[in-house]
């Protein structure tokens, strides 16, 4: 036993001195968790859009002035003709074009309906859609406010109400995404990359064959991941509630042991990966390509699963951060128990399981 706590003290000493592998564990998960939160969001704001006002009467002034009074939009020009339209969407710097037709405020009174065409860049579809959103949005609402009056003789009020995020803040869909990411690639990645060093430098041939069983081996070498990659999901976690004010409405401790299942989930698969690569740098690159790609687009971090055609959803359940995802937005957003997310946690225990006994397979282990 001594001996075997010798080798982990070893292990963790080993770390500390390697800055890169510091800056991997620590600086990269950081970054990251920030990059995300700020940078990558699903909402718009000041978005520069032109105006084609072929009527110039006070109702469309009214309209761009409610329009651009908003902190969505910014009017950024106003064109004159139609030929002018396509030459502002190819310098790039307009989002959106709204054409109000010739006698607008005539055409409402008169005939009461006015037409107003919202034209978008559609190279962003998402964008666009948000924008043409936004802006159906205010012209409802100003169409609403100049009907007050009027008592239509049947009416369809529908009443909207979002819950476990009802600001539609996308921080809160991308900080579970990137926690999973960080610690599947953390833990998976630098496990993968520790046993490999070993193998390639030669020494894991005089380690298996030291008083140390090879079981206690590699358990030795995954320890200090659990140990560091823990105190990563607890800094992920702290930076999303204090910096990006993201609640966790469930118990921090089913938190807490769901991360620290997941982490073991991604050693194990990194002790597998460490069994396919000879090098250090093919461990690298299968853990970044194998894991990275995989886990962004098939895990239901960014783009729903649902929408997908039906081989990927199937390819999508051997993904152990798919569970992950849904366990950790179950539990902060939703404030779940163990008994709404028990069947994500025995699918991670399995996958567990499963890595842990091909690796055992593959290195010949003999668990006594």
């Amino acid at each position: 036993m001594k001996r075997f706590i010798g080798f982990i003290k070893k292990e963790f000493y080993h770390i500390f001195r390697d800055r890169r592998s510091l800056f991997i564990l620590f600086g990269m998960p950081i970054a990251q968790i920030l990059l995300f939160g700020f940078a990558i969001t699903n909402e718009i704001n000041n978005v520069d859009i032109a105006v084609l006002d072929h009527s110039k009467d006070a109702t469309t002034e009214e309209i761009i002035n409610k329009i651009s009074a908003s902190k969505y939009f910014t009017i950024k020009q106003m064109i004159a003709r139609e030929a002018d339209i396509e030459t502002a969407f190819k310098k790039g710097k307009i989002k959106a074009v709204l054409n109000f037709e010739k006698d607008f405020s005539k055409n409402l009174i008169k005939e009461q309906k006015a037409t107003i065409q919202i034209i978008t860049d559609a190279t962003d579809p998402n964008t666009a859609n948000s924008i043409t959103n936004y802006i159906n949005s205010i012209l409802q609402n100003y169409q609403q406010s100049k009907n007050k009056g009027i008592v239509m003789e049947y009416q369809i009020v529908p009443q909207t109400r979002m819950v476990y995020n009802p600001e539609l803040k996308s921080v809160f869909m991308f900080v579970p995404g990137v926690m999973t990411i960080i610690l599947m690639l953390v833990s998976a990645m630098m496990t993968s990359i520790s046993i490999t060093r070993e193998k390639e430098l030669g020494t894991m041939e005089i380690l298996l064959v030291s008083p140390l069983k090879p079981f206690q081996v590699i358990i030795g070498k995954v320890v200090p991941y659990i140990f560091l990659s823990v105190i990563n999901a607890a800094v992920i976690v702290l930076l999303s509630i204090f910096i990006f004010k993201m609640p966790v409405q469930g118990s921090l401790f089913l938190l807490g042991l769901e991360s620290v299942l997941f982490i073991i989930t991604s050693l194990a698969l990194g002790i597998l990966i460490s069994t396919i690569a000879e090098t250090q740098q093919a461990a690298m690159m299968i853990s970044l390509m194998g894991l990275m790609l995989p886990v962004i687009l098939l895990s239901g971090f960014i783009f729903p699963i649902s929408s997908m055609p039906a081989p990927l959803q199937i390819i999508s359940h051997i993904i152990p951060a798919k569970w992950f995802i849904i366990i950790i937005k179950a539990i902060m957003l939703k404030g779940v128990g163990l008994a709404f997310v028990w069947k994500e946690t025995l699918i991670l225990i399995g996958m567990t399981l499963f890595f842990i006994g091909l690796s055992i397979k593959k290195y010949k282990i003999r668990l006594e």
